[in-house]
Order: C-alpha cells, then structure tokens, then sequence
C-alpha cells in the first residue's frame, strides 16, 4: 500500500519516516497540511518540535510494530 494510503490510519501513532535522501526520522504522526507530514519528534530533556516533511521528501511511513515481551522489565 502506497504511503499516502497508510497515513490516515496512523495519525496519532509512532512513526517511522524513510526520506528520499536516505535518511530517517520518527515521531508521532500528528497529520497532514498542504502536501506536508506533521510529526512530533523529541529534541532532548523535555523538549519536543512539529517538524514538516513535504511530500517530495518522503519514500514511505510505517507505523511502530508492537512490543513483542510483556514482561516488566527493570
């Protein structure tokens, strides 16, 4: 399915973002506005920023997978 398809179904998810450029980035899908993605990512400490990524720029999305052990660990 074409990334455009799989988008909204995965606003409000951890995403994975391949860039045409080869490199990736990920944070929360917050949606789209003007041919742009608008996603949450993390900076450090308790900062965060909406990054948009125009359309051109992206190669695929792909929502996080489950966590595969329900074991608490510590």
């Amino acid at each position: 399915m074409p990334w455009q398809q799989k988008i909204r179904y995965l606003v409000g998810q951890p995403v994975g973002i391949s860039l045409a450029n080869g490199q990736g980035t990920s944070g929360i899908l917050c949606g789209t506005s003007e041919g742009k993605l608008l996603v949450m990512e993390y900076l450090y400490q308790v900062q965060f920023a909406l990054k948009q990524y125009e359309y051109s720029m992206i190669q695929d999305v792909n929502g996080f997978p489950p966590c595969q052990n329900s074991q608490v660990l510590y």
